[in-house]
């Protein structure tokens, strides 16, 4: 589990809100466009008696920085506190540049977790290259479910708050652990929207503590995996090389109105980089963007295909792709974070997207998912495609920053086996 509670109070966050300019304008809608809309900042500034300005948006630098503080309580992790930013920037001509988004976020709670996190997704002059990567440290503790879909055994049972379960409960494994995490990919242009590029990751991960560990037979879902498979269970590395190819037609990165994006990721974990065991994966992904109204371009059909199949070799289980394994750790509204993992795994969501009014401050979203993983088990294995488990909920969206497109968004999702919950971020989902 990447990304911990300090986004429980994101909503109250948003009243503490600080912005800057940015360094560049973006690509962003028409001035006519945006002197319609009412966001977030602007709302938050009426409270203080700042009246909304009716200049015109083309001569003036947008605020595309913002930086939110945020606290939250959960059993597993306690009281914490924390801050996130993000930044949108321009590093060439606007008008034929995309913008470049940059994050970083931190937290540190009273039971010893901590962790610090920067992203990037850097576009250079006429989207010749393409950065993309992250850097994460910190200690952390995953709500452990073990390996595969199709079972009720450690189920919910109850409500979840972002991911995480506001209550306790028994039949689940917490897992501590520290961790470092770097990853980089330089993509090339190759022809219009197709962009080629490869990276390395670093994944190493120590002090991995379950806390359920007891007796002889140690029932802990990290140490019989890591015993049946070969890992160490107490530490181990996962380092590689990767080749991409990336298809991108969309007309934003934050909320796209409509086009296409499609990554393919060709992984290569080797021994010689220090990995325990090498192996191999695919990982793909498509999002896709329909247009329903030429009047109103807020009404959007979106899709999101995420999957990871392991090729050869072996993966240690904290490598397990999962639930809340995409880059922002939002995969599968409905359950908790890692409720669900396997060898291989995949995932499909389809949402429908619509303004509820006329200036833009409110949308909502209507979604559907489905995910399923294989497990490889010495008394019977879990095929991919054997269970599938359903997910679906509504949600609300309020505009944060008009020129930026960034939406706060607050979700309630419902999953099998009584799991539900409110799911909250900045920016959609995908």
């Amino acid at each position: 589990m990447r990304r911990i509670v300090w986004r429980l109070t994101l909503l109250v966050g948003v009243l503490f809100t600080v912005t800057g300019n940015a360094f560049a304008q973006e690509k962003q809608d028409p001035p006519e466009v945006l002197e319609k809309q009412t966001d977030g900042k602007e709302v938050i500034g009426s409270l203080f008696g700042k009246k909304k300005d009716s200049s015109d948006t083309t001569k003036k630098k947008p605020s595309l920085v913002s930086t939110l503080p945020s606290a939250g309580f959960n059993p597993s992790v306690g009281f914490s506190v924390g801050v996130t930013s993000t930044a949108g920037l321009v590093f060439g001509d606007p008008k034929i540049t995309t913008m470049s988004v940059l994050n970083a976020n931190a937290y540190i709670s009273t039971k010893g977790l901590i962790q610090f996190e920067t992203k990037n997704n850097i576009f250079t002059n006429d989207d010749l290259y393409n950065i993309q990567g992250n850097v994460q440290i910190g200690k952390t503790v995953a709500l452990d479910y073990g390996v595969g879909t199709g079972s009720r055994a450690h189920g919910e049972q109850g409500f979840t708050f972002d991911g995480l379960p506001l209550r306790s409960n028994s039949e689940v494994m917490p897992l501590n652990y520290s961790y470092i995490k770097i990853s980089q990919r330089v993509y090339r242009r190759i022809a219009k929207n197709l962009l080629f590029g490869a990276g390395v990751i670093f994944n190493i991960y120590n002090d991995i503590d379950d806390e359920k560990k007891k007796g002889p037979k140690p029932d802990a879902h990290n140490h019989r995996y890591s015993i049946n498979h070969g890992f160490p269970t107490s530490e181990y590395t996962n380092n590689g090389l990767l080749l991409n190819l990336e298809y991108n037609s969309r007309d934003h990165i934050n909320r796209p109105y409509e086009g296409m994006f499609i990554d393919l990721i060709l992984r290569t974990n080797a021994t010689w980089m220090g990995s325990n065991k090498p192996a191999t994966q695919l990982r793909a992904e498509l999002r896709k963007y329909w247009g329903l109204s030429k009047v109103n371009r807020e009404h959007i059909l979106a899709y999101w295909f995420w999957s990871s199949f392991l090729l050869k070799g072996d993966l240690p289980y904290l490598e397990l792709p999962g639930t809340g394994s995409d880059q922002t750790s939002r995969l599968g509204r409905g359950y908790t974070i890692g409720r669900f993992k396997g060898q291989s795994f995949m995932y499909s969501e389809l949402e429908y997207r619509f303004p509820i009014t006329t200036n833009k401050l409110f949308s909502g979203v209507v979604f559907a998912n489905a995910q399923t993983g294989s497990a490889q088990r010495r008394i019977s294995d879990i095929n991919l495609g054997e269970f599938v488990e359903p997910g679906g909920g509504v949600g609300l969206r309020i505009l944060f920053n008009k020129y930026t497109r960034s939406n706060l968004c607050i979700d309630y999702g419902i999953g099998t086996y009584g799991a539900k919950g409110i799911f909250v971020g900045l920016n959609e989902v995908f």
